[in-house]
């Protein structure tokens, strides 16, 4: 764990998001940024597939990105 700095502006938009949302401003960061990831390591997928990738996840007890990544592809070569 560790200390990330952001400005205040993103600061804001996290907290913003995070009562939207119900998730605390960590969460929501945390959230956030295994989108982005994802969304980086797969451009072909779409938002509602990555975000529906991270709950089957957690209904799954949970996944690091690199399962999540070996899961995408596994899918891929069935298409």
């Amino acid at each position: 764990m560790g200390i990330v700095k952001i400005s205040d502006l993103m600061h804001e938009n996290l907290r913003i998001a995070s009562n939207a949302m119900s998730r605390s401003i960590n969460a929501q960061a945390e959230h956030w940024m295994k989108i982005g990831m994802l969304a980086e390591l797969c451009p072909q997928l779409t938002h509602e597939q990555l975000a529906r990738a991270l709950v089957k996840a957690e209904l799954q007890g949970g996944s690091d990105i690199a399962s999540l990544l070996h899961a995408f592809d596994k899918q891929e070569e069935r298409l």
